[in-house]
């Protein structure tokens, strides 16, 4: 299986690397943290619902603040202090209602403190103000006889228990203050506090509406089926979201002050068989507390559809990796068979060239090195005709310039006299060395040899002539080891030797000189110098050696020109021979060929 993977397209691969990369990832994550994840979302969606909740308990203490702040407002007032007590005298109350600057200053605070939306109305209720002040014109009935609130429900619980202050839902108060002055209530006791005292009291009433409270409520409630409501120490609902969802998840006041006094957030409870998550909250200086329920089946459903919606983008995902492979995949195949084609032609035929790429990518960049390589090599296979032509014709230029005719004769009418005056011993060495200098010029095995074999060359090539001119030759060698081995044409040393003794050192008056042959490394090439102390050349004369223009003049002009020009068509023209001379010190020939050549 691996192996037919392995050799499949990579179209298959890319469609299979995606699939893979995207579903395998996925079902571990879902397979080792679904439980994780869905307690994740249903407790995130809890502390949701929780941070919601207080921000609506912030906004309803908010909402209740303002009645604190006018009921310590009047409590501290003077002028109504004074009025409403036994302590002060008749005519000492007559003569404060006189005073018309006092009553209007009353008149202005009562009316800045009902605005209409929070606090919709406030009265004193007593009997110990003079009777013109009851339904005045100027304070209209915010004094009200004590008579007018008894029957009520928050009457009753003030008369009979040491309480001065109430906070008073609806059924609290009589039908007529909920019609005339707000559907809830604040009272507090005024004049005296104490039950010990013989005094009836008064009572400051600060009436404002439950709608307020409701719409609050209902801004907490994001999950269906939730309920937030408020609820006072008798148990009884002030104010709710929903009435029927507040009676239905109703918990007792002791349950939600706990609940709220635990600060533990939302807590699991079973409220009538269902459970649900519940969380109260302290309304400021109240009694009363809100209370916050919602079923746990409809939290957990917010987790069930997340999970769902995640499974759906999921598969939403996957089409759309997959659609994407498919395309990158397609692309990808097309332009590389075209490629693979075009290479495949090029196996049996030259090759062609693909058409420009429009996208310059890693398959546009192989486009691109491809065509390039098309064309350079196209042009080498060119080039290496034209080459292979150019040197074959060389080669037997060069070749037939070292069989020189006039060495041969001279050589062999040289072994003539040595046998004729009875040197036997020279006449075999000269043989054997003659044998030997064109066993290694003929031999067409291989057109490359290593600088060794050449060097062997010209040492045969200096003892005949020496043998023939009685030793007036010094060959001097001066290679180092590691160059021994670079590979070059055959014959390259031969004909720059017999130039520097034919037309160097023979030419002189003594007729005698040496001939160093040296060489060293140069920034990867081999260099060879062949240095001699013959005539040297005059300028003119050097400047013609390597141009070719006086090949036809010997032999040996043909060899150097000939030699010249292999080693550029071989390596390059940044290699060859150049001469340098002197007229009367001799000439130096430099020979640059690559050290890639040695084996």
């Amino acid at each position: 299986m691996i192996k037919s993977f392995r050799d499949a397209s990579i179209r298959t691969k890319l469609i299979f690397t995606h699939l893979l990369l995207i579903i395998l990832p996925t079902i571990l994550i879902i397979a080792i943290f679904y439980s994780s994840l869905y307690d994740l979302i249903v407790n995130d969606s809890v502390r949701q619902e929780f941070a919601t909740s207080r921000q609506s308990a912030e906004a309803l203490e908010a909402q209740l603040l303002p009645i604190s702040a006018v009921s310590s407002a009047i409590r501290s007032n003077t002028f109504i202090r004074q009025l409403c007590t036994d302590s002060v005298s008749e005519d000492e109350k007559q003569a404060l209602v006189r005073n018309n600057g006092a009553l209007s200053d009353l008149s202005t605070q009562i009316n800045s403190d009902v605005d209409g939306t929070i606090i919709t109305s406030i009265h004193i209720y007593t009997d110990h103000v003079p009777d013109e002040l009851y339904h005045n014109w100027l304070l209209e009935d915010f004094f009200l006889p004590e008579a007018e609130s008894r029957g009520t429900y928050w009457h009753g619980i003030m008369t009979s228990s040491a309480r001065t202050e109430l906070y008073c839902p609806s059924f609290y108060l009589s039908h007529g203050e909920i019609a005339d002055y707000g559907s809830l209530a604040y009272i507090e006791k005024l004049y005296p506090t104490s039950k010990a005292s013989y005094a009836s009291p008064s009572y400051l009433a600060i009436y404002f509406s439950s709608e307020d409270l409701s719409r609050i409520l209902k801004q907490n409630i994001t999950l269906n089926q939730g309920v937030a409501y408020i609820i006072n120490e008798r148990d009884s609902i002030v104010a709710s979201s929903d009435e029927a969802l507040a009676g239905a998840f109703h918990m007792d006041y002791g349950t939600v002050r706990n609940i709220a006094s635990s600060g533990e957030g939302y807590n699991s409870r079973v409220v009538l068989d269902q459970e649900v998550y519940a969380a109260g909250f302290s309304l400021g200086n109240t009694d009363w507390y809100m209370a916050s329920v919602m079923p746990s089946s409809y939290v957990t459903h917010s987790g069930v559809v997340f999970i769902r919606y995640f499974a759906l983008v999921y598969l939403i995902t996957l089409v759309i990796a997959f659609l994407i492979a498919l395309f990158l995949s397609r692309s990808i195949n097309l332009r590389l068979f075209a490629i693979i084609d075009r290479m495949r032609e090029a196996r049996s035929h030259p090759p062609v060239s693909l058409p420009d790429p429009v996208t310059h990518d890693e398959i546009g960049e192989l486009t691109d090195s491809y065509n390039y390589m098309a064309t350079r090599q196209n042009l080498l296979l060119k080039r290496q005709q034209e080459t292979a032509e150019e040197l074959r014709t060389l080669e037997i230029s060069a070749l037939q310039a070292q069989i020189n005719p006039h060495f041969l004769y001279n050589t062999m009418d040289m072994i003539n006299w040595l046998s004729q005056s009875g040197e036997q011993e020279e006449v075999t060495r000269a043989i054997q060395a003659l044998s030997s200098f064109y066993k290694l010029t003929l031999s067409r095995k291989d057109p490359i040899t290593d600088l060794r074999s050449e060097l062997d060359h010209i040492k045969l090539y200096v003892e005949l002539q020496n043998m023939r001119f009685e030793e007036r030759i010094t060959l001097t060698v001066d290679i180092p080891d590691e160059l021994l081995s670079v590979r070059l044409p055959k014959l390259t040393l031969q004909p720059i030797v017999e130039n520097s003794i034919l037309h160097g050192i023979l030419e002189k008056e003594s007729q005698e000189g040496t001939i160093v042959v040296a060489g060293w490394e140069d920034s990867g090439d081999a260099v060879i110098l062949i240095s001699d102390n013959g005539v040297g050349m005059d300028e003119e004369t050097l400047a013609t050696v390597l141009s070719g223009e006086n090949k036809k003049a010997t032999g040996t002009n043909i060899a150097v020109f000939n030699t010249h020009r292999r080693l550029k068509s071989l390596f390059g023209d940044a290699y060859g021979l150049s001469y340098s001379s002197v007229p009367g010190e001799g000439t130096d020939v430099e020979i640059r060929i690559p050290l890639y050549q040695s084996k």
